[in-house]
Order: structure tokens, then C-alpha cells, then sequence
């Protein structure tokens, strides 16, 4: 479960970065027709292309979970830094989508924000070690967010921001913010638990591992157009195979053949990484990271089409 926060940042410093191969980064923008809606903007990245990362802070952002001096340094040293692991301490961040600038020189550049919460200022400004720690995150946020890599020799320019930092309202899941926090939501108990019996003992090979289906989405108008690739399913297949949308999330079952589980309410690190052990590669992360930024699902007026024919299910919703 997520929630709409409006953040508000105040600079910090900027760190100057470049890309460290070509391609082309897809931005969310507003549509010049429509100021609540978003569009997709490709964005020509040469090799080289400066990119600043200004490092901003905010009350808004949730803090880091309480965590004892060792846990901090285990995470400084990369370790225990997941979201979805209970035990370790990590470091939420907040970071834009791309915009285009221009540096000194008048030369083309990009522009990432990342937020942080404003109780870490303190020990960035005494600490050049944990300084190091939160740009390292800001920049591997960026790289999953936009499928750029970055270069890890940086410039340090004399300025605490590149450009302006406006208020903006983003999408928090509820179970970042700490317990007693105004926005905080623990995770629901299930009523009921499901009990799995023990598989029987058999002679017979397991079967093999479901193949999760390569897939896409668009704005088709008012709507959003997900093509899922799904070239082994037959007519045979179709009574037995289950799709589920939420607002927030799209399962596919299909026995023996697929399965998918995109789970939109995942904090952009657990997603990316989610989409990473799916198989996903760079453009299927960045599909999944750009869709949560996209409104979300419209379950009422949702219509799927399975066109087996040509091998993949159209969704629209």
C-alpha cells in the first residue's frame, strides 16, 4: 500500500557524474495537453553526457529504521541495505525522474534529484565516509531507475543544487515510515493462514521451473496497454490459466508454462531487483519502475485480450 506524499526539498549539494556508454533514456513528463497525465519521453544519451545529481534533503522522505552503530556500518560497507530485510538498516531515497539542462558551457546535460531525510544531513556534513555512502545510493538508484551507467569519477561543482527543486508529490509505501508515524501502515495479518501438506514422496522428476513472459506497456489514450509475450500458450491452455489485476499489481498463472508477479507497491530497489531475478534485463526494469510511476491500473474498466495466434495477451486497464 502506498501513499501520495507531497515532498518539499531543500538543497544539499551536487555531485557531477557522466554516462558511461550511449543510449536513450526514457523520461516521465507532463503532457503539455493534460497536466494530470504523464507522458514517455526518449531522451538521446551519447556516452559522456554529464549527468548532476543534486542531493536534497526533506522531512517528507521516512527516515532510516532505528539501527546500532555496527548495522549502519554494515550497510556503509554494502551489506544488509535491502528494504524487505527486517534485520538490516537501509536508507530510503527519493529520486526524480531525468530532466534536461545545460551545463556552464551550454553544453546538453541531465539532471536527477535524490531526497533523503533531513535527520542524515547532520552526519553527511561531519562524516565524508557516509557523505560517499549516500551519493553511492543515490547514483545506484538512478542506474535502476533509468538503465544509465554512471561514472564513479565525480565532479564536486560549487553550487547546492543544479536548477531549482520544486515540490513534488510521489507515491511512499506506507511501510517505510516508521511505527507511530502519521503515514505509517503495518502490514496486515493474514485472518487466515494457508497451510502447505507435505509433497508426496514420488519417483518422478519435478517439473520444470514456470518461465516468466517478457512484457511491455503504453499509453493507448486514456489507457494502459500491457502486451505480454506468451508464444507457448495453445487454446488448450486458456481454461487453466489465471490473470489477476490490482490497482497496483499484475499476476499471470499458467500451469507449466508462465508465471509473472509484477508487484508495482515494491520500494524501486526490492522492484528492480524483484524484475532483475525474473529475468527481466535493463529495459523490463525500466518498464516495471516507469509503469509505477503511471497512474494506477483502472481494475473496473480493465479488458484483456488473449490472441493466441500471435502469441501474446493484451491487457488494458
Amino acid at each position: 500500500m502506498s501513499v501520495a506524499v507531497k515532498v518539499s526539498p531543500s538543497p544539499g549539494f551536487c555531485v557531477k557524474s557522466t554516462s558511461l556508454q550511449s543510449g536513450i533514456y526514457t523520461a516521465s513528463a507532463p503532457d503539455p495537453n493534460d497536466a494530470e497525465k504523464r507522458i514517455l519521453k526518449k531522451i538521446p544519451v551519447p556516452q559522456g553526457l554529464k549527468i548532476f545529481v543534486n542531493v536534497a534533503w526533506s522531512r517528507d522522505v521516512p527516515p532510516p529504521p532505528e539501527g546500532s552503530e555496527e548495522a549502519i556500518q554494515r550497510a556503509m560497507e554494502g551489506q544488509d541495505i535491502d528494504e524487505l530485510n527486517p534485520d538490516g538498516w537501509f536508507v530510503p531515497v527519493i529520486v526524480s525522474d531525468g530532466r534536461q539542462d545545460a551545463d556552464k558551457a551550454g553544453k546538453p546535460s541531465l539532471v536527477f534529484d535524490s531526497i533523503f531525510h533531513s535527520s542524515l544531513k547532520s552526519r553527511a556534513l561531519k562524516n565524508p565516509e557516509f557523505k560517499t555512502f549516500l551519493i553511492e545510493l543515490a547514483l545506484q538508484r538512478i542506474e535502476a531507475q533509468s538503465s544509465l551507467q554512471l561514472s564513479r569519477t565525480l565532479g564536486t561543482p560549487n553550487i547546492a543544487s543544479k536548477g531549482p527543486l520544486p515540490p513534488r508529490t510521489v507515491s511512499i509505501p506506507t511501510t517505510l515510515f516508521p511505527a507511530g508515524h502519521a503515514q505509517h501502515v503495518a502490514p496486515a495479518k493474514k485472518l487466515i493462514e494457508e497451510v502447505q501438506p507435505a509433497p508426496p514422496k514420488s519417483i518422478l522428476k519435478s517439473e520444470a521451473p514456470l518461465e516468466t513472459p517478457a512484457w511491455t506497456w503504453a499509453h493507448d489514450g486514456a489507457r494502459i496497454q500491457l502486451t505480454i509475450q506468451v508464444p507457448k500458450l495453445t487454446r488448450a491452455d486458456l481454461p487453466s490459466a489465471v490473470l489477476d489485476l490490482e490497482p497496483r499489481r499484475i499476476t499471470l498463472h499458467v500451469p507449466r508454462l508462465y508465471a509473472l508477479d509484477v508487484d508495482l507497491d515494491l520500494p524501486d530497489a526490492a522492484l528492480a531487483k524483484a524484475l532483475a531475478l525474473e529475468g527481466a534485463g535493463p529495459h523490463g526494469t525500466e518498464q516495471g519502475l516507469m509503469l509505477k510511476r503511471a497512474r494506477d491500473l483502472d481494475v473496473d474498466g480493465a479488458r484483456a485480450e488473449w490472441r493466441v495466434a500471435e502469441g501474446r495477451l493484451v491487457l488494458y486497464a
